[in-house]
């Protein structure tokens, strides 16, 4: 199976005995964001391989700037803790106990207090410093010192999903199981229409197994909520998947939209799942038009050392003359011959309650978005 990202499944979790220490050992206490405890979360059971907490300032200016930690491995997405000046005076000594509505969750060992470098962040992760695009918001909005150091979990943060939610060692040993060599992974915050089946069966003829893996966490306005997303790819792999090469599970984590550089992180987070190959398609993690198109694509060229492979497609369509779904590179019909998967458009007929026609989504998936009330983040 392929190594996860640095070499090693990070394993940061207190034992037993640990964990009663912890919960009683007398320490400062910081109160933290289900955000920030999600994270906690994804370092300790290797997701986030290699870190083993987050970000000091040397990490995160290096990251930055360079999109690799100080070591040289790629890392593209900085993973802060950031708190305000009067949190900052509080700390006192080298650790500090995190907690979640008044529960602790880890303990933190200091390694440094910085100024977060907002604006760096932005221009380099983002690419642009526009407060209308959601990552830049988020970065220029957050408390303006960040602590970095090692974390230890003494108690994970509850899961939304449970049943669907299996940290890289558990999907690791169910891909063993099923006897994968080769697992294509897929990513995604929406619901599935015809062009993303197109692509995700595509993958799936050169490799053992699909592993779907849609984002449930914080999103932007207008995105779909979480139960919306995942009981539509139940009602999508019930009816149009052999069971026996597709598996589902959930990336408790938030979206960033940070384009190329948040696709090379979604890559990194399905090789420590325990993916050899990745689909990267048109506008990857992208918002607006803040991105090409294609700029996830590109970027891969930069990390050769990645060992995850990158699977890429273009953008699909139906096409009336040939009657199946194709690209411009299989298609040699003209525009008026074809119907795009527009998601606006999609977005558009379900929040008027009307199903899309089924030359865009299947009529079995939509049917379940509009069971629900409000299928959309408000």
């Amino acid at each position: 199976m392929i190594k996860s990202h640095g070499g090693k499944l990070i394993k940061r979790i207190a034992s037993n005995a640990e964990r009663e220490k912890l919960l009683t050992q007398k320490g400062v206490e910081l109160e933290i964001t289900n955000e920030h405890a999600q994270e906690i979360k994804n370092i300790s059971n290797g997701l986030f391989s290699p870190l083993e907490g987050f970000l000091t300032e040397k990490e995160t200016i290096s990251v930055a700037n360079t999109m690799r930690l100080p070591s040289g491995i790629a890392w593209t997405i900085p993973i802060l803790l950031d708190i305000s000046e009067g949190e900052k005076e509080k700390i006192k000594g080298d650790k500090v106990f995190l907690t979640l509505e008044g529960k602790r969750i880890a303990l933190l060992e200091i390694e440094d207090i910085y100024k977060i470098p907002k604006e760096l962040i932005a221009e380099k992760v983002y690419g642009t410093l526009d407060f209308a695009h959601p990552g830049v918001a988020r970065t220029m909005g957050l408390k303006d010192y960040g602590i970095g150091g090692k974390i230890t979990l003494i108690q994970s943060p509850p899961s939304k999903f449970p049943e669907y939610d299996l940290s890289p060692e558990q999907t690791r040993a169910e891909f063993e199981k099923r006897g994968w060599e080769k697992i294509v992974g897929f990513q995604t915050r929406n619901v599935p229409h015809l062009g993303h089946e197109f692509v995700q069966k595509a993958a799936l003829t050169v490799v053992d197994g699909l592993f779907i893996n849609p984002i449930i966490g914080k999103k932007k306005k207008g995105d779909f909520k979480d139960e919306v997303i995942l009981k539509a790819y139940e009602a999508l792999k019930e009816n149009y998947f052999p069971q026996d090469r597709i598996f589902l599970s959930i990336l408790p984590t938030e979206m960033r939209y940070a384009g190329p550089k948040e696709a090379i992180h979604h890559a990194i987070m399905r090789k420590n799942f325990g993916c050899t190959h990745f689909i990267v398609g048109r506008d990857h993690a992208g918002v607006g038009d803040y991105y090409h198109p294609y700029a996830a694509h590109e970027i891969f060229k930069e990390f050769p050392d990645l060992e995850i492979e990158p699977v890429i497609f273009r953008a699909f369509f139906y096409c009336k003359k040939c009657r199946a779904i194709a690209s411009d590179k299989t298609c040699p019909h003209g525009p008026e011959h074809h119907i795009n998967f527009a998601g606006k458009a999609m977005r558009k007929m379900i929040s008027e309650g009307k199903q899309p026609p089924e030359d865009q989504m299947r009529p079995e998936v939509s049917k379940v978005i509009i069971s629900f009330d409000n299928p959309f983040v408000e």
